[in-house]
């Protein structure tokens, strides 16, 4: 990317920012950091690394040198560039800078004028000779010419519409309208407007400054002198006052004039004295004429003095400066003799006035007139040096200017004035011939040994340096057509390695220069395009990034011109034209198509913006028979299928060398090849997902393309996939993250979902997760087996060691298959009901083996107060409770009749349960029953009861004797309290308690109901009664702490035991005489707490 040139620091900054923020977005939330101060760090990061070391200041500086390219540049930077572009040293630009007079706009404005009108004669010559370029039709040839005449036509008109600088603030000429019908190739015809001599009135400006006055002597020292001074028709200044002993002033005064030859007028006066005097004396007086050519500087002048003054050596210092207007290009003192102006040889003051950019006049004046005496037009004449004429007196040297049925003749005292108003006049004329002055060819000539010596001089240094070529040059004789080429390309070469990403856009600067020079020296505007398009497509070709959009206006120009459908209207096309554009769009077609195939290297992460999808704009412009006729969109899909094709196996094989895949299939062992693999499939997913992100808006209009793109791309991964899979030990595993890790991605995407890869990879797939499932079935269900058999009913969180293994190696096989996702709808409901059924079929064999060993359990446990529920017993109950919430996530299958499983399970859990409470309320009822049978040893009428009662009484007289059947009584209660507790404790289903502690209640109630009805025709034994009321009290509010409902502990069967145990109460009351001890039916909160 960087060696391209085609992504400038803002893009990388861009790229890097949008990965970061997908980066930062995809991780979780943290508190007190919030994702937009991460992202914000990372970027000031990126800008510190950028930036190195430099400041901020420094980088500002960098940035605006590397962006001044873009900026509109001056002539002095332009004249730099170029240098640098075309390799000319600093002193050659020199030399030809001077020798050029690039400096001198008229004489820039009057080579123009030459080369416009070298253009028309070749023009001429060409129509004439008829040497035309070669054609794709006949007709075109007179169309070349007309052509070649109407662009220097408009050039001519564009120079003539340019202003030209007047003199003076507030003077302005009009400008000289031609009729409509007056073509410019017809500026030397008679019938053209003639130039009027308020035309050519000029405005000067003259600044005159009065030094001091010399050899004053006629005045006393002390008194008041002063001048004053005036050009003549204007207005009078006067200078401020000095002694006469010191008459200095230093004073400017500033005049206009429209008089090319003013009249200058400077008098000395002193203040009179008298009483009756009116004015002032004047002491003496100068008169100048000064003109533009005059020295600037200061000068003493003799002052006329009035008859009789002392002051006969009065002299003045004073300076004239008399500006040249602008348009005034020559000006000074000539002889002149003409067929129709200046009819008389005679010296005169001749000004030469630009007028417009065409129009030039040689004009006389007189002294004091602001228009001219007499003038001529000089467009159409040629100006040349000529030898002396014997007849005509005045003046040393001669020059003239000649035209169909003219000639004047002009003389100059001096050889260096002739030249310079030659060149003036050449400048004017616009005339293609240069004047040679005599003087370069005649090696003797005495009064011009000075001039050959420098003339000499400058040849000399020109042609040490190899300038003289250059300089001497016509350019109407050199091909512009291979010059524009070499220079177009040198441009280009250094604007893509200026330090902007230009992608091969030329900077204003350049563009300005390269437009100058096709319009002055008429490069066609095809060859031009042509030319660019073949620099353009070598750089593509040659690595650099070059904006499609730039390629498609050039293609676009030259396809409508060689078309004949350019907007201008048809112009001419040349056979080289037609043979070079088929040669380029043949070219350019490659290059593209390549380009295509090429595309995430040549547009790098979407780089630059929009490139890619311009790029297959222009190719469906390119693929145009014609301008006109759109292409079938089938063609252009059909080039765009290829382009993908090829696409696929290059990204692929770019990244299979990038991670070296080749060496490591063929050497390395089957779980290094699997490591490998893996990741060249995240590297190909990584690479697609870049395709979709930054390519994908560009092959909007045939998504279908970008999918068998893919396709490709991962058929060729089948071939690694494959033999990595291949190599692979039975019964392995670890291929299972590459399914996953794969069809993640495919599933997810509407068009690589069931696939022709992704039915592969389930076919490869589907065999293995099979085996897997079988495998993992039989290893359950023998883990199960051997599990119980060894099994010590140790709590182990929700329940016991083997169901916790069980239900996660469930659980973990029903998230692995369900973490496949698998695609295919079908083997994915096969594979769901299956383990549906397998979970439904272990936790049936785990809830018999436990229903098994807790009834074990059980019958070995004693049957006597001293029953304590084991823990394992209670890790039982909680293996059945874990079993009925896992039976819910592992049996549930989604639908109708798919609910059987669970039901099942559910079905056998809860009578399982059911049988274990009962089996559990039976072992409580039996120690009840036991407690029982020891209080029917008291029953009325027995031989055990009276010998008890007896000894009792008997004793009773010596010790105290403990209550008999309070200790059974207590016994009993704490036996029933610290198995609630255990159970409450121990047991993790609320549920299943209050059930067990309802029954529990219920059939001691029963139990004990049923032993009073055998007793109802007896009386109970005293101990049997308190024994009986203090256990149904206890157990009542024993269970009623537990949570037994009201319903349930004030049953039919509780009130029948109520009334029974009260009656015998009061009957035992009457009959004993208090012999109950405080115990009794009725609630009482001071009834003792005991046990």
């Amino acid at each position: 990317m960087v060696q391209s040139g085609g992504c400038s620091a803002n893009d990388f900054r861009e790229v890097f920012k949008k990965n970061i923020e997908k980066r930062v977005r995809s991780l979780p939330e943290i508190d007190g950091l919030s994702k937009e101060t991460v992202l914000s760090s990372w970027i000031t990061k990126y800008d510190a690394i950028y930036r190195g070391e430099e400041d901020l200041c420094k980088q500002s500086t960098r940035m605006a040198l590397s962006a001044v390219s873009e900026l509109i540049l001056s002539k002095e930077q332009l004249y730099e560039m170029f240098q640098q572009i075309l390799g000319i040293k600093k002193l050659e630009h020199q030399l030809l800078y001077n020798a050029c007079q690039l400096d001198n706009a008229d004489e820039q404005a009057a080579q123009i004028r030459r080369e416009l009108d070298g253009r028309l004669q070749l023009a001429e010559k060409m129509a004439k000779e008829r040497k035309f370029p070669k054609f794709i039709s006949k007709e075109m040839e007179s169309m070349f010419i007309e052509e070649m005449r109407s662009s220097v036509n408009l050039l001519m008109a564009n120079l003539e519409s340019l202003p030209v600088s007047k003199g003076g603030p507030e003077f302005k000429l009009q400008k000289l309208k031609r009729s409509q019908n007056s073509a410019f190739l017809d500026m030397g015809d008679e019938n053209e407007i003639q130039l009027s001599k308020s035309d050519v009135v000029l405005s000067f400006t003259l600044e005159i400054v009065i030094m001091e006055v010399q050899g004053l002597r006629s005045v006393a020292p002390n008194r008041i002198v002063y001048c004053t001074m005036e050009v003549e028709g204007g207005e009078k200044l006067q200078t401020d006052q000095a002694e006469a002993s010191r008459p200095q002033w230093g004073t400017q005064g500033d005049f206009t004039t429209t008089h090319p030859r003013p009249v200058v007028k400077v008098k000395l006066f002193t203040e009179s004295t008298g009483v009756l005097a009116l004015e002032d004396k004047e002491l003496g007086k100068v008169i100048l004429y000064p003109t533009s050519n005059s020295s600037k500087s200061a000068e003493l002048h003799r002052m006329v003095v009035p008859k009789n003054s002392q002051d006969s050596d009065l002299k003045i210092k004073l300076a004239v400066r008399m500006d040249k207007p602008p348009h005034m290009k020559h000006s000074g003192y000539l002889y002149a003799l003409g067929q129709k102006v200046w009819k008389r040889w005679k010296k005169r003051y001749f000004v030469l006035v630009q007028v417009s950019q065409y129009t030039f006049a040689m004009c006389s004046y007189r002294e004091k007139k602001s228009e001219p005496q007499e003038l001529m037009q000089l467009e159409g004449y040629t100006v040349d040096y000529s030898d002396p004429h014997p007849g005509l007196q005045g003046g040393q040297v001669f020059f003239n200017a000649v035209k169909e049925g003219d000639t004047v003749v002009f003389a100059s005292d001096d050889e260096q004035d002739r030249i310079l108003w030659v060149q003036a006049m050449y400048r004017a004329t616009g005339q293609s011939y240069k004047p040679i002055p005599a003087i370069q060819t005649q090696k003797q000539n005495p009064k011009g040994g000075t001039i050959h010596a420098d003339a000499q001089l400058y040849a000399d240094r020109f042609q040490k340096h190899g300038m003289d070529e250059f300089i001497s040059a016509n350019p109407c004789k050199l091909d512009h057509a291979f010059l524009f080429r070499i220079l177009q390309r040198q441009t280009l070469d250094h604007r893509l390695n200026d330090s902007y990403s230009c992608l091969g856009w030329f900077s204003p600067g350049q563009v300005f220069v390269l437009d100058e020079y096709c319009a002055r020296y008429g490069v066609r505007g095809c060859h031009r395009h042509l030319c660019y398009l073949t620099e353009l497509m070598e750089h593509s070709e040659n690595g650099a990034v070059i904006d499609p959009t730039l390629l498609h206006y050039s293609f676009a120009f030259c396809a409508s011109h060689v078309h004949g459908n350019r907007p201008d209207g048809i112009g001419t096309v040349s056979m080289e034209e037609k043979e070079r554009f088929e040669e380029i769009k043949e070219r350019l077609s490659s290059l593209l198509e390549n380009q295509l195939s090429h595309f995430r290297y040549c547009f790098p992460f979407g780089r630059p913006e929009g490139a890619l999808k311009a790029t297959l704009s222009l190719l469906e412009r390119v693929l145009m028979k014609d301008i006109a006729t759109p292409v079938p969109a089938e063609e252009v899909k059909k080039v765009v299928r290829k382009c993908l094709e090829k696409a696929a196996l290059i990204n692929y094989t770019r990244l299979t060398e990038y991670a070296q895949i080749e060496e490591t299939m063929n050497q390395a062992s089957p779980a290094r090849k699997l490591e490998e693999v893996l990741h060249l499939a995240e590297l190909c997913i990584e690479v697609l997902q870049q395709n979709e992100e930054h390519h994908s808006e560009a092959f909007a209009w045939w998504p279908d393309l970008l999918a068998e793109h893919a396709e490709k791309f991962w058929s060729l991964f089948t071939v690694d996939m494959d033999t990595a899979l291949e190599a692979q030990p039975q019964d392995s595993w670890d291929s299972f993250p590459l399914f996953q890790l794969l069809n993640n991605f495919l599933r997810n995407d509407t068009l690589l979902c069931n696939g022709k890869f992704h039915k592969h990879l389930q076919e490869i797939f589907v065999p293995l997760v099979v085996r897997y499932v079988d495998l993992m079935e039989s290893s359950i269900a023998q883990s199960i087996h051997r599990g119980f058999e060894q099994e010590t009913w140790q709590p182990v969180n929700n329940g016991s060691a083997t169901s916790e293994d069980l239900f996660w190696k469930l659980d973990a096989l029903q998230m692995f298959v369900f973490d496949l996702h698998w695609p295919e709808q079908e083997f994915a409901h096969h594979l769901e009901q299956r383990l549906k059924l397998m979970a439904s079929d272990m936790i049936e064999a785990c809830v018999k083996r436990t229903r098994t060993a807790f009834e074990l359990k059980l019958q070995k446990a004693s049957k006597t107060t001293d029953l304590r529920i084991p823990a394992s017993v209670c890790t039982m109950f909680n293996v059945l409770v874990d079993a009925k919430k896992q039976s819910t996530k592992l049996c549930a299958l989604d639908g109708g009749q798919e609910q059987q499983y669970h039901s099942k399970i559910d079905d056998l859990i809860d009578n399982t349960v059911k049988e274990i409470i009962s089996l559990l309320v039976s072992k409580f009822v039996s120690v009840l029953e036991g407690v029982l049978s020891k209080l029917s040893r008291y029953d009325e009428g027995t031989f055990f009861s009276s010998i008890l009662s007896f000894t009792v009484k008997a004793a009773a007289r010596y010790v105290d004797v403990p209550k008999p059947g309070m200790d059974l009584a207590d016994t009993y209660i704490m036996f029933v309290r610290q198995n609630q507790d255990i159970l409450r404790d121990k047991v993790n289903e609320e549920m299943y308690i209050e059930k067990l502690f309802d029954q529990w209640y219920s059939s001691s109630m029963k139990v004990i109901c049923v032993w009073l009805t055998d007793r109802l025709d007896l009386q109970l034994h005293i101990y049997q009664l308190k024994t009986l009321i203090k256990i149904v009290k206890k157990t009542y509010r024993d269970f009623r702490l537990q949570g037994v409902l009201e319903g349930t502990l004030n049953s039919k069967t509780y009130d029948t035991l109520h009334r029974r145990l009260t009656v015998e109460e009061a009957t035992a009351s009457v009959s004993e005489g208090g012999g109950l001890q405080g115990i009794t039916m009725k609630d009482s909160d001071e009834e003792e707490e005991e046990g």
